[in-house]
């Protein structure tokens, strides 16, 4: 059975809400997630965690023994220190990148947002905290997901604040 087939010169377009491009500049633009204070911080409270829990240890304070049967009984305590000290290894490795595809963060779990599926990006920060708390972008695209990325880099900072005020005004058209 022939059909006719029918050639048509204009490209069909999907009906809905047109995609966000945005374009960083430079096309590739990485740099630490945490400021190096935070991370600072964020060493010493697992330094001064572990040793305060071996001090309990060597005092007796789990089971009145400081042998094995000690370190058993403080089982849950140092996966408690360890679940922090992996934390803490995140923190210190953590990266933030813009690229062609979108916004990526190595983390725990890596995240990433494509630029053409956001609906909304709002940078949140605390000016003059920069050095403690990372100023947030929080995104969401347009069904409803969001993430939170922690940008610490002062070049990836002003491209943020630009994807949010390009992304803004795209979406008020």
């Amino acid at each position: 059975m022939n059909h006719p087939q029918t050639a048509t010169s204009e490209p069909t377009s999907k009906p809905g809400i047109q995609p966000f491009r945005f374009e960083p500049c430079p096309e590739v633009l990485e740099g630490a997630a945490f400021s190096r204070s935070f991370q600072g911080i964020t060493g010493l409270i697992v330094l001064g965690s572990a040793y305060w829990l071996l001090s309990l240890w060597q005092q007796g304070k789990f089971g009145g023994d400081t042998g094995v049967a000690g370190l058993k009984a403080a089982g849950w305590f140092i996966l408690a220190w360890a679940l922090l000290a992996w934390t803490a290894w995140h923190v210190l490795k953590s990266r933030a990148r813009l690229d062609a595809q979108g916004i990526h963060q190595t983390w725990i779990w890596d995240k990433h947002m494509a630029f053409d599926d956001l609906a909304f990006a709002k940078l949140i920060r605390i000016r003059g905290l920069e050095w403690l708390m990372a100023p947030r972008l929080y995104v969401r695209t347009l069904v409803g997901k969001f993430a939170v990325f922690y940008v610490t880099d002062a070049s990836v900072l002003a491209e943020c604040e630009r994807l949010s005020a390009e992304l803004k005004a795209f979406r008020q058209m």
